[in-house]
């Protein structure tokens, strides 16, 4: 099966109707701070941790920027625990709140503001994170790239030598059919699709491209 264009596989994505059964645009909570500290605490861990470690946050008033900007890194890391890495992160996330409170006041204008640069320079916040922030917490046009898309377009023969040559590819054949309002939401609805198909569709590392991925 031949693959032209990240559109033939976006369209092709969209006919399976994988998001059927997942919020709008796929990661729960789009366009708010929780997106922010999500991204985070998904690092390295499957999001069914992270999704109790976000309840914890919530029962303890603890999904606001101030307040976790305030919060005592301890009793941040008891609450965190189930994402792992639970040091790092808690530290992590103290620091971003409380550099978006500095430099933005608030999270709202950090959604409108932030640029990707000033997410790459807080620490902890490589480019999947960034793209992640950008992308489902701003309302961004940024698509996010991960493992699961390079495994993805691997079964059809393409390889990239690096994060930003493969979102590129993903991102130029899909650039054309939306407009600018639509283009952040096709994105977000992109990565989530292929994030589905792949874990769909994996026998361990390898991902098996199914007759039902009509190519057209």
């Amino acid at each position: 099966m031949e693959l032209h264009d990240s559109f033939e596989l976006f369209s092709a994505l969209e006919r399976l109707k994988l998001l059927e059964n997942s919020p709008p645009l796929w990661w729960p909570a789009y366009g708010t701070f929780e997106v922010v500290v999500g991204a985070i605490l998904t690092q390295n861990t499957q999001w069914s941790r992270v999704q109790i470690s976000l309840d914890n946050l919530r029962n303890n008033g603890l999904l606001s920027p101030d307040a976790l900007a305030h919060c005592d890194v301890e009793i941040l890391m008891e609450l965190i625990r189930p994402s792992g890495l639970f040091k790092a992160k808690a530290q992590n996330i103290i620091r971003l709140s409380r550099a978006m409170m500095d430099d933005f006041g608030d999270f709202e204008t950090f959604a409108l503001s932030v640029d990707r640069e000033w997410l790459l320079s807080q620490k902890g916040i490589g480019l999947e994170s960034a793209d992640s922030i950008l992308c489902y917490a701003c309302a961004r046009p940024a698509m996010v790239v991960d493992s699961y898309t390079a495994r993805l377009l691997g079964a059809f023969g393409y390889e990239f030598e690096s994060y930003d040559e493969l979102q590129e590819w993903c991102e130029e054949g899909v650039r054309g059919y939306f407009d600018s309002v639509q283009l952040p939401a096709a994105f977000a609805r992109f990565h989530g699709m292929i994030v589905e198909y792949v874990k769909s569709n994996s026998k361990g590392k390898v991902v098996v491209i199914t007759e039902t991925l009509e190519i057209r």
